[in-house]
């Protein structure tokens, strides 16, 4: 589904490591019932405007060998520097899925120059934090620490092996997880976009020290690296260190059938339901997001939702996850597909304008910190070749309106086939073609 810029919800898109640092906590909410504060609230704004126009500059360069370097100095004194790669799950094929996760989990086991021991001790000293993570579509590595001090081997493999082999194991157990897999692999079926991010387990114990450097080689190009800082760090100190790592070292090429798993003896339902949606440049983009904020989420004490807006760079879904009781599954998808229907014909202004305030809302809330931000500008700068300025994007989440919800939404959900996917006692839901003929009720 942030979402370069403002991602609505995040996602189990991407499998994390984690050294030192906390998930970070998105703010998210159905658009509900305004409230007006007077004076409180024209102060609120006031301050929000001053906010957004003290956001410093992000600078951008282009190295000869086609990478970027972009920064945001905000004169902290912390910093957060990472790279954002274009490669992920994606750019796998049968054979060598998993291998953009494997080799995740080898970026901290030592170089040339430092064994893993010596690593760990280092960032461990100066109280720094690593972290990486991989999606289907991206590779990320980073660090935080003080500004100050911004300044493979066979055994290895085999030790991370058994390790992404216990990491597979705790993703089967976790639900949401499993369930989002299962969608990806029914709506893109026999695509790259419908394999796991870990790769099936036969994988795994094969890839060898070949499949990841050949994974290097092919797809860590010098046009599909981002190096991105936040906080304080100064842009020339930055470039600097780029052209003396990665100067000679980038090679400057560029390189629906409902998924059930039904199991009686689990206490609740889990599913999800999607359409195909757009990837990150196109102009239905943002719309989809305020409609995406309007449906919203709800607590699971009062039958579990969440609404998402997953995009990747030419496709996407957009839809639901669910958690219930078995007896209610009917009924919630009905519900579901009944707001779906209304958002195509009569969605009024006064929902969309609390939709746009509350994903503006979201957006702002999200860059808190050097980390968030460094994140953003890699992110932006993958997907649009740009970090979008707060202006620009809350001026685009302003122009959507109601009849653009109405048009937006009937281009993508109605009399459409969405993707399926739903594990648990889900003897109750629904078969496909009823579900189907419930994206098509007739308009009034």
């Amino acid at each position: 589904m942030a979402a370069a810029a403002a991602r609505a919800v995040l996602l189990p898109a991407a499998r994390r490591r984690l050294w030192g640092f906390g998930e970070r906590l998105l703010i998210r909410g159905a658009a509900g019932r305004s409230s007006y504060f007077g004076e409180n609230r024209l102060r609120s704004t006031q301050a929000a405007t001053q906010v957004v126009l003290n956001v410093p500059e992000t600078r951008v360069t282009i190295l000869e060998s086609g990478l970027r370097v972009a920064s945001e100095d905000s004169g902290l004194s912390t910093c957060t520097v990472g790279l954002w790669i274009d490669a992920g799950s994606r750019y796998e094929n049968e054979k060598n899925n998993g291998t953009a996760h494997f080799l995740e989990h080898m970026a901290f086991k030592g170089t040339k120059k430092r064994s893993q021991l010596d690593l760990e001790l280092e960032i461990e000293n100066m109280g720094a934090h690593l972290n990486a993570y991989t999606s289907r579509e991206q590779t990320v590595y980073y660090a935080k620490a003080f500004s100050k001090d911004f300044t493979l081997g066979e055994a290895e493999i085999e030790r991370e092996r058994g390790v992404i082999l216990r990491e597979m194991q705790e993703v089967e157990t976790n639900l949401q997880e499993v369930v989002f897999d299962y969608l990806h692999a029914t709506a893109y079926q026999n695509t790259a976009l419908g394999r796991t991010i870990l790769g099936p387990t036969e994988n795994i114990k094969s890839i060898s020290r070949k499949d990841l450097v050949d994974y290097i080689t092919t797809h860590y190009k010098g046009p599909r690296i981002v190096l991105a800082a936040a906080g304080g760090v100064s842009h020339d100190e930055l470039l600097d260190l780029a052209k003396l790592h990665f100067g000679d070292s980038l090679c400057t090429d560029k390189g629906e059938i409902p998924i059930r798993v039904r199991d009686d003896k689990m206490p609740l339902a889990y599913f999800a339901i999607a359409v195909e949606a757009v990837g990150w440049a196109h102009p239905d983009t943002i719309c989809l997001m305020v409609a995406n904020t309007l449906i919203g989420n709800w607590d699971r004490s009062f039958g579990g939702g969440m609404s998402f807006n997953t995009s990747y760079t030419d496709t996407g879904l957009w839809g639901l996850y669910m958690v219930c009781e078995p007896a209610t599954i009917a009924d919630m998808l009905h519900v579901v597909q009944k707001e779906w229907m209304r958002l195509c014909t009569s969605v009024t202004e006064s929902e969309v304008a609390r939709a746009r305030n509350l994903l503006k809302t979201n957006m702002l809330l999200q860059l808190d910190g050097s980390t968030p931000i460094c994140e953003d500008i890699g992110r932006q700068m993958l997907c649009y070749n740009r970090r979008i300025p707060i202006p620009e994007l809350e001026a685009r989440i302003d122009a959507v309106n109601a009849e653009t919800i109405r048009e937006v939404c009937t281009k993508y959900i109605y009399n459409k086939s969405p993707a399926i996917a739903a594990v648990g006692p889900i003897e109750q839901l629904p078969d496909f073609n009823q579900i189907c003929s419930n994206m098509c009720w007739l308009r009034n």
